[in-house]
């Protein structure tokens, strides 16, 4: 696609660096800065993003649209998109069950718009060969052309909608999924008071799992509060394949009791993450 103009909604940390990505394949790049925070605005100007500054005027001058949200507003800000009469392609990158990834789609488009499933893989796409964007429906492939040449690889996997998010989370079932398990377990040894014995077996049967243990709790500690609404997503995913979804449920809250460090920085130590953890009060 050349000569386009995409819309990124919105930029956070990750959203931010896919905007950017966009905008080093030669696509022009807007956001809407109305009602969004400060940081937002921080960002948003890091990347070189146009302000279109309302909802409306921004899919009036795009071409296509990136959704980049937590999971939980994935289908308002989808509803909030197909209430401009927006027409063109709508990327849904977000976080989301299979079943939620199809919600979406006949949101946008009973509208009138296109839409394509998207996932992304890896941490904010500042350097190439680090981030991942899969891409599935019929513009799958106009839209990973769209960041060619970028810092954010796009990869076209099909046309079927739902198969990239059933990557995602697949994906994001292990990756964070097992971090929030180990965090638990660290949780269950100190409030048995078997912790030390526990990181002295690891370091005999388990090599560096101590170390994986702690980058698990602090690594990920400011960034639960969106991780829980990903991991009931990873739950559902499980249920309506007919495998069970608890395990994860029980990652969402592990995450949930988390929120409080939301953008903590610097990362708070193990050892505090552990008492709100098992302080249980989210």
């Amino acid at each position: 696609m050349t000569s386009t103009c995409i819309g990124i909604l919105h930029p956070g940390e990750m959203g931010a660096t896919v905007g950017a990505a966009a905008r080093v394949a030669g696509a022009r790049v807007c956001w809407a800065s109305e009602g969004r925070a400060e940081a937002s605005r921080r960002r948003a100007a890091e990347a070189g993003l146009e302000d279109a500054q309302t909802l409306a005027a921004l899919v009036a001058a795009c071409d296509m649209v990136v959704s980049v949200c937590p999971p939980d507003a994935a289908a308002d800000l989808a509803r909030s998109v197909a209430a401009t009469g927006f027409d063109g392609i709508y990327v849904d990158a977000n976080a989301v069950a299979t079943a939620t990834a199809r919600e979406v789609a006949g949101i946008i488009e009973s509208a009138g718009a296109r839409f394509v499933d998207g996932g992304i893989i890896g941490p904010p796409a500042k350097r190439s060969g680090t981030t991942r964007l899969y891409l599935s429906g019929d513009d799958a492939k106009a839209v990973a052309d769209a960041f060619a040449g970028s810092a954010l690889a796009a990869i076209a996997i099909g046309t079927r909608p739902g198969a990239a998010s059933a990557l995602k989370m697949c994906y994001a079932a292990w990756t964070k999924g097992s971090a929030a398990l180990l965090t638990a377990v660290r949780a269950l040894a100190v409030a048995e008071d078997v912790e030390a014995a526990l990181l002295e077996e690891w370091s005999l049967s388990q090599p560096g799992l101590d170390a994986r243990s702690a980058a698990a709790a602090s690594g990920n500690a400011f960034k639960a509060w969106r991780f829980a609404g990903e991991m009931r997503e990873i739950a559902a995913t499980f249920e309506a394949a007919g495998l069970p979804g608890g395990f994860h449920q029980a990652a969402a809250e592990v995450y949930a009791r988390l929120a409080r460090y939301k953008d903590c920085d610097p990362a708070p130590p193990v050892e505090a993450i552990i008492d709100t953890l098992l302080d249980g009060a989210p």
